[in-house]
């Protein structure tokens, strides 16, 4: 699978394997994907940008957050505006209706702070009842792979690869002896756990 936080050749140079030694790249490439997406299902999020707009569609129960100026629907990780609809129908197959200029996106700013949209807000309004249904077509993702997420991928890359010299999950050295490998990583835990949704991790 494509979408890896981080390349080949920065792994390499972790490992201080050459750029033209490519005698292991298959295991360091399954070693990066496995690291990605291991990342995927801790944080509860990803953080690639779809190459295009996609439709997802949302129910209103338990995604409806009210303030003071409105109701904020909370949607999945949008990392790019550019030309969103916004469209809500009924349930029970009704047709979808395009809701212009009545929503505005939060946190205020997101993209430009190079994080994602995660709710929309109805200023002085609501999104609808519990049959309403909502279909936002965006390109959701991350604007940008944050650089820690890259670096915990990386570490936990390495982590994996190096398993392979391991397999029960102990490991020895001259200087600490024979022990066993912990089950989390703590400089790959302290790097994502600022993206871990809530209920995730």
């Amino acid at each position: 699978m494509a979408n890896e936080y981080g390349d080949l050749a920065t792994l390499k140079k972790k490992l201080s394997i050459e750029a033209d030694d490519d005698t292991r790249d298959d295991l360091l490439t399954s070693a990066l994907s496995a690291a990605s997406r291991a990342i995927d299902r801790t944080t509860g999020r990803r953080f690639w940008l779809d190459a295009a707009a996609t439709a997802r569609t949302y129910r209103l129960h338990a995604r409806i957050v009210s303030e003071d100026d409105g109701q904020v629907l909370l949607v999945d990780d949008i990392g790019d505006s550019t030309d969103m609809t916004v469209e809500s129908a009924s349930t029970g197959g009704g047709t979808y209706t395009a809701i212009s200029g009545f929503y505005e996106t939060t946190p205020d700013n997101a993209l430009a702070d190079g994080n994602p949209i995660t709710g929309l807000l109805r200023p002085n309004s609501i999104w609808g009842t519990s049959f309403t249904r909502i279909r936002v077509t965006a390109k959701f993702g991350w604007p940008a792979v944050p650089e820690d997420v890259t670096e915990a991928a990386l570490i936990q890359a390495t982590r994996l690869y190096k398993r392979k010299n391991s397999p029960e999950g102990i490991i020895g050295s001259a200087e600490w002896g024979v022990r066993n490998l912990s089950r989390r990583d703590p400089d790959v835990w302290n790097l994502i756990e600022p993206y871990i949704l809530p209920g995730f991790g």
